[in-house]
């Protein structure tokens, strides 16, 4: 008799606004063949726009939910609602550039009570002393650098090692003002550049909660996928082993 278990294909989740200007948005559709033909990491991929992702539940029931970049998203609400439900349901969540700006501002707002934090990009009238997203000083548009990651953390171990060189395509980031009081709350920032910037974030107490400022989509030719995107590739894949039947 056959008692083989039939498993559920992740089913994961890609917020943003879908553009063919946008390179990372070009480059899911060959990471994602890559990650089914190289590592056996079949993903069921749904792209679901900033707008729609405002629709209560929007993402649940998903494996995984990798918040993409492509900013300003047409609806930074409906941003904000994707990660906080992966957040607060356990789902695995990658986010990157924008998302990484979100995941932050998703956290300040809903866990550390900073209701006014802002995202320049977003909010440029915003006050200063809210801004928890804001220009960089210097623009990191096709700026590839080194990221010093914190030994025994998540993207540590997802990356194996303790350095790594990536790419950015972004203007804005964190304000440091803030960042001790989500330190306070909960939130591990686990990678830096070489001047001491953040560039992960990620959180402890969630089975797989990632966000970088820098984008590993970009990496290479896109047929070898990163290694943190192969990361949740691998939580989504056990996400939907505790829905299998």
């Amino acid at each position: 008799m056959n008692t083989s278990t039939s498993h559920p294909t992740p089913r994961i989740a890609l917020v943003g606004d879908r553009s063919p200007h946008v390179r990372s948005h070009v480059r899911i559709p060959v990471l994602l063949d890559a990650l089914a033909e190289r590592d056996g990491l079949a993903l069921d991929a749904y792209w679901i726009p900033t707008g729609d992702a405002a629709t209560p539940g929007a993402v649940k029931g998903f494996d995984a939910v990798w918040v993409l970049p492509g900013s300003p998203y047409a609806s930074e609400a409906g941003a904000l609602a994707a990660i906080r439900t992966a957040r607060e349901d356990a789902i695995p969540l990658l986010g990157t550039c924008a998302g990484f700006q979100h995941a932050l501002l998703e956290y300040a707002r809903n866990v550390c009570g900073l209701n006014r934090a802002a995202h320049a990009e977003n909010d440029p009238g915003a006050d200063s002393g809210d801004l928890l997203i804001a220009p960089l000083a210097c623009s990191l548009v096709g700026h590839e650098g080194v990221v010093r990651v914190t030994p025994g953390s998540l993207a540590e171990q997802a990356l194996g090692a303790e350095r790594t060189t990536e790419r950015y395509h972004c203007d804005y980031g964190p304000d440091s003002r803030h960042l001790d009081t989500l330190r306070a709350h909960g939130l591990r920032f686990t990678g830096v550049d070489e001047e001491g910037g953040i560039r992960i974030a990620e959180l402890p107490s969630h089975p797989f909660f990632l966000a970088t400022l820098f984008q590993p989509e970009l990496a290479g030719d896109g047929t070898r996928p990163h290694p943190l995107v192969r990361a949740l590739a691998t939580a989504a894949v056990r996400h939907a082993g505790k829905r299998a039947p």
